[in-house]
Parts: structure tokens; sequence; C-alpha cells
């Protein structure tokens, strides 16, 4: 294919398609270092009318032993949400949760493995989705009230919690600030019960 030609070729670009090839050849793989990528949960449910946050014990160093979002490492040929769906669901045995993403972190030093950058989702479990285990790289999975999350947080999930607690309130998700109209239709959705 000739560099700047794109077109159509069975529904996918030409230029996607031949992007795909390079990434499997390593054509255009530079030698400077480049950052690594991960994307991570930020899950909320609601018990008793309190919403929780969704966090896993790390298994594994770094951080063996402290609380962190569910996520991870994203594969080289995977889409964003379905790395951060496979994570979810390897790590707390939470599957269908419907995720959007909310922010992106990136502050130089958060992982002590090298240069990373996240890209953290949101979402709210519903009321069938709300018993999670362990698994995977993650030896627990617990639900946390969101004013008494845990001291021991690794990289800088304590940051990207009250960040997205923080997005959960200006919603008007929180059990405080809850409009009638929201709390009707969190009911009528099923993410929470009345």
């Amino acid at each position: 294919m000739v560099s700047g030609e794109c077109r159509l070729a069975g529904g996918q670009s030409a230029c996607f398609e031949v992007g795909n090839e390079m990434a499997k050849k390593g054509k255009y793989v530079y030698e400077w270092p480049r950052p690594m990528v991960t994307v991570d949960a930020a899950v909320f449910g609601f018990f008793r009318g309190k919403a929780k946050l969704l966090l896993v014990n790390r298994k594994w160093e770094p951080y063996k032993g402290c609380w962190a979002m569910p996520g991870g490492f994203i594969e080289i040929d995977e889409e964003l949400e379905d790395a951060v769906e496979r994570e979810l669901e390897e790590e707390t045995g939470l599957a269908d949760v419907e995720l959007e993403q909310m922010r992106t972190f990136g502050t130089v030093g958060r992982d002590p493995r090298g240069r990373q950058i996240t890209v953290v989702f949101m979402g709210i479990a519903g009321k069938g989705q709300r018993r999670v285990k362990g698994g995977d790289d993650a030896a627990e999975a617990r639900w946390f009230d969101i004013e008494k999350l845990p001291e021991n947080m690794a990289f800088d999930h304590r940051e990207v919690a009250d960040f997205a607690i923080s997005r959960l309130k200006r919603k008007g998700l929180s059990r405080e600030g809850r409009s009638r109209k929201t709390l009707k239709h969190l009911r009528d959705s099923g993410q929470i019960s009345p």
C-alpha cells in the first residue's frame, strides 16, 4: 500500500490493516522508551442506600497487600473497553457492568515498574452484581464505604478514588446528593434496590 493512501477494504480502513501488520512485524518500533498503558475500573455499588467502591487487594508486588482499583495492562491487540471488562472480571468476578471512560492518569513515577499511564473507567454495579471474589492477581475483592476507604492504597489510586467519588457526587449519585429523578432512574434500571 502506498504511504498515506487510506481506502476501505472489507469494512476496515486499509490503514488499520497495515497498522496491525506493522505492529506484528515491528517495522516502526523505535529505540526510545515508551510508556506502558493500563486500564482501571472505578466501580460503585449501593448497599442499603450507601455508596461503596470496589477495590482489590494486590496479590503481588509492587504494592503487595495494598488496595487498588481492579485493572491491569492492556494486551497489544485489545481495545481499552475490552481490557477493562476483562480485568474487572478476572480480578473480581464481576461481568457486564456498564462502564464509561472517566479520565486518564499519568503522573510520572506513579508506578515503580516504569513510565505508566492508566485510562480509568467508571460504572455502577446493578443489584445482581454485588457478589465479588478476588481472582487472578487480586488476593481479595471487597466493597468499601466511600467515606471509609483504606489507608494503604497502591499507586495513585487514592487520588483516582477521590476523583471518581467526586464525579459520583457531582452526578447526584451519592447517598446524600441523589435527586428523586436520579433515584427513580437507578431503581428502574435495576442499579439499586428500592
